[in-house]
């Protein structure tokens, strides 16, 4: 029975993931802000990768416009490093953001099946600066929030079914989620003026008894062997925040 579930497991790991290697590149986004007939440009951000000896150096910037800037100032930077798998070994976010500092740093240390995250964490608000530290746990793939574009991006959706998910541990400088990546099938969307077929897919996140620890993240990835992200949707306690791929 064992040996039976190994060989399924083995199987579906063929099916869903592909053997697709990421080169130079750089994607480039705007950030807009919808909240009834307000649909306006609000930041931007870029995506980039860079093949390494051992694997993939990773980075995500985001910023907000001046205009808003007034309401919520942001200057956020992800940097990451992975092995040719995409498994992590460290993961910095760093966030400037209405007039607050923070900085996360996560180790990645495995074991076999088992991860752990070495988290150091440093926090600066007008009355002064902290430092702290934590260790986490899982069992299985452990990725970071950085990663997870990648890894969605790796899946093979050309041989998975509607409704089909990836589970996964996601660390991030203070807990650990479950990241569940639900392939939604084919959708039609529209860029601009262009109609595109996409992959359409659902980021939902979990802790516990399976209690959800935010909004669902929508992605429609390009049905090319790039899978580049094409939009990306998530809530806002007031609105959404869209991105939408422009280059690179």
């Amino acid at each position: 029975m064992k040996k039976a579930f190994l060989a399924f497991l083995a199987l579906f790991v063929f099916i869903v993931l592909s053997s697709m290697t990421f080169s130079n590149e750089a994607l480039h986004y705007k950030v807009t802000y919808k909240w009834g007939l307000v649909d306006k440009q609000a930041g931007t951000a870029v995506l980039s990768i860079k093949p390494t000896a051992s694997g993939y150096a990773t980075k995500l910037t985001a910023r907000t416009d001046p205009w808003a800037d007034k309401f919520y100032r942001l200057r956020d930077t992800l940097i990451g490093s992975t092995d040719k798998n995409l498994n992590p070994s460290i993961y910095t976010k760093i966030a400037h953001e209405k007039g607050k500092y923070d900085k996360d740093i996560v180790k990645f240390i495995r074991s076999g099946s088992n991860v752990k995250g070495k988290c150091y964490r440093y926090r600066v608000r007008k009355g002064g600066s902290k430092t702290d530290s934590l260790t986490l746990n899982a069992s299985g793939v452990t990725i970071d929030m950085l990663t997870a574009f990648y890894y969605m991006r790796s899946l093979n959706y050309a041989n998975m079914n509607a409704g089909q998910t990836v589970d996964l541990n996601i660390f991030s400088g203070k807990k650990c989620e479950r990241l569940h990546i639900n392939y939604r099938g084919r959708e039609t969307i529209e860029i601009g003026d262009t109609k595109v077929s996409t992959y359409h897919i659902t980021f939902t996140f979990t802790m516990g008894s399976k209690k959800k620890t935010s909004d669902d993240m929508d992605a429609w990835l390009s049905m090319d062997p790039r899978h580049i992200p094409l939009k990306l949707e998530g809530k806002l306690p007031v609105g959404k925040v869209r991105c939408f791929y422009t280059g690179g």
